[in-house]
């Protein structure tokens, strides 16, 4: 993976397809967007429709002339997957996307030059399990420019560090700064949650599985079922004190209240006895009769 001296020729022909699914969020496009700025030596296609197989990548990568592929897909309009996988043998990985931040925002103040190569930091996890031994190499020669690389710059001036902790593997980008020992962020960041890596491109048998992945569906499932549980403990009770002007008379022990489902307070007591009580007759002083006809009727 050098250049060749006496030949002048640029040896390490690794090339990069950087392209995305149909339907991808703006923050998902940015990202992809991110990555090739920051990867000079890889190639960019137009959408691929999802009701595509993706075997079909491998025939892109193979008329653009690239041996590694980035593939972004999005499900449900807000679930992003990412494939990084060597083309045509394999191996390839699918890792959920999380915690992305762009390198628009403004809280990432760091610079690199644009076509500048980056160092590649790994923590020492990558070097204890296979799995991720597997994924250390695949990431070297997905996201090192290659030394000579026509498009690229021969200076060292940011990182690319992977750092796998809670079971992810968290990408960050540092500018390195020339006075004194110091990093500062440049952007993009995001979280790869590993799926599954097979042996073949976007094919093949199963290498590793995540044991304690967890889609994003069940995940939201998860949560929503653990609102539900705390929310009658969460309820918030109140007692109101009111007063009723009730007959003279009415026994307070006789009163019956029921409260419907929507609120409705209902008050039952029955009326007390009319002191002094005087019946009155009401003479009548004329008889009517009614004659009915089919037509009319008339009062005699």
């Amino acid at each position: 993976m050098e250049v060749d001296n006496k030949r002048g020729k640029w040896i390490n022909r690794q090339r990069v397809l950087v392209f995305a699914s149909r339907g991808i969020a703006f923050r998902d496009r940015h990202l992809m967007n991110n990555l090739k700025t920051l990867l000079p030596h890889s190639k960019t296609e137009s959408k691929m429709d999802k009701k595509c197989p993706l075997l079909m990548i491998n025939e892109i990568c193979e008329i653009k002339n690239c041996n590694h592929c980035i593939y972004f897909e999005n499900k449900k309009h807000k679930d992003l997957y990412m494939w990084v996988a060597k083309v045509p043998s394999g191996p390839s990985a699918k890792f959920l996307i999380e915690n992305v931040h762009t390198m628009e925002e403004l809280k990432l103040t760091g610079n690199c030059l644009k076509a500048s190569r980056p160092i590649l930091s790994f923590d020492n996890s990558f070097d204890k399990e296979p799995h991720l031994m597997l994924l250390k190499e695949l990431f070297i020669q997905v996201f090192d420019t290659p030394k000579g690389h026509p498009k690229s710059q021969p200076f060292f001036d940011h990182v690319f560090t992977f750092k796998f902790l809670d079971n992810r593997i968290w990408f960050r980008n540092y500018q390195i700064e020339e006075d004194g020992v110091s990093l500062v962020e440049i952007g993009p960041r995001f979280v790869m949650n590993l799926i599954k890596i097979f042996d073949g491109s976007f094919c093949g048998s199963v290498l590793y599985t995540n044991t304690g992945y967890v889609t994003p569906s069940m995940h939201r499932r998860n949560l929503k079922a653990e609102h539900e549980e705390k929310s009658p403990n969460k309820t918030v009770y109140r007692e109101y004190n009111r007063e009723f002007m009730l007959p003279a008379g009415t026994n307070p022990e006789l009163i019956k209240s029921s409260l419907s489902k929507d609120g409705v307070l209902t008050i039952d007591a029955p009326l007390p006895a009319i002191e002094n009580f005087r019946e009155r007759t009401i003479p009548i002083d004329k008889t009517r009769r009614f004659f009915f006809s089919s037509a009319s009727y008339y009062l005699s």
